[in-house]
């Protein structure tokens, strides 16, 4: 999924004219482009054309979403043990965790094979 590092966009607006669904839009506040991901057809153009090379793809935030998703679960798991009590409950939370984990990788691989049925 792309997204824009408003680091490097300048507000050229290049990405916003090329966008064939009109999915990308500059906030007045600062100018800079934003992608609306509802609109966004994932087809590739911004990336080709935005000259700072602003336009990223979300393979960047893998160790920033999996961190994420660590700290959540630390959060969760202190909750559990604090509400009911039971320190124990912390393992069957993170017990929890791991199966909400798995199926989600679950989905995703088989969202792939169904995917993969579509080239041929």
């Amino acid at each position: 999924m792309p997204w824009t590092d408003q680091g490097s966009c300048n507000g050229c607006g290049i990405c916003i004219d090329n966008c064939p669904v009109g999915a990308i839009s500059a906030e007045a506040e600062d100018e800079k482009a934003r992608i609306d991901m509802g609109e966004c057809i994932h087809c590739g153009v911004c990336h080709e054309v935005c000259p700072q090379d602003a336009v990223r793809h979300d393979s960047e935030k893998v160790p920033e979403r999996i961190k994420a998703n660590v700290e959540m679960t630390n959060k969760f798991m202190d909750a559990c043990a604090y509400y009911l009590g039971d320190s124990k409950e912390k393992m069957t939370c993170l017990g929890r965790m791991i199966k909400h984990f798995n199926s989600e990788k679950t989905i995703a691989e088989k969202t792939i094979q169904e995917l993969e049925k579509l080239r041929s």
